[in-house]
């Protein structure tokens, strides 16, 4: 059974948590699956407003379905969060990903 099967698993038996659904957005980004990773992140986020981890892989999600609008204002609320929780590496890596979609 893959990571993707086994964290669906769990969800279908009632485990559901920001964790679980950002593990579920992680394993369908990691597996390209952009689409299907998209509303587990935007749950993520719903669960705990402050994973500023799930604000960048929903917004780089976002930009890989050609989402640039949503993917900007995903990035901007991920950086608002990462500052106010002193996540400086998350913070780095949403400047460079917000930076990149200036330039497009």
């Amino acid at each position: 059974m893959s990571l993707t099967e086994n964290l669906e698993k769990m969800l279908a038996n009632g485990n559901d948590s920001a964790m679980l659904r950002f593990g579920l957005g992680s394993a369908y980004f990691n597996d390209k699956n952009y689409q299907l990773a998209i509303p587990h992140l935007k749950k993520c986020i719903e669960w705990d407003s402050s994973y500023s981890a799930a604000y960048k892989l929903l917004g780089r999600a976002q930009i890989k379905v050609g989402l640039g609008d949503q993917a900007k204002m995903t990035l901007e609320a991920g950086l608002e969060q990462a500052a106010l929780s002193g996540d400086k590496q998350t913070e780095r890596e949403i400047s460079v990903f917000l930076k990149k979609l200036e330039k497009h």
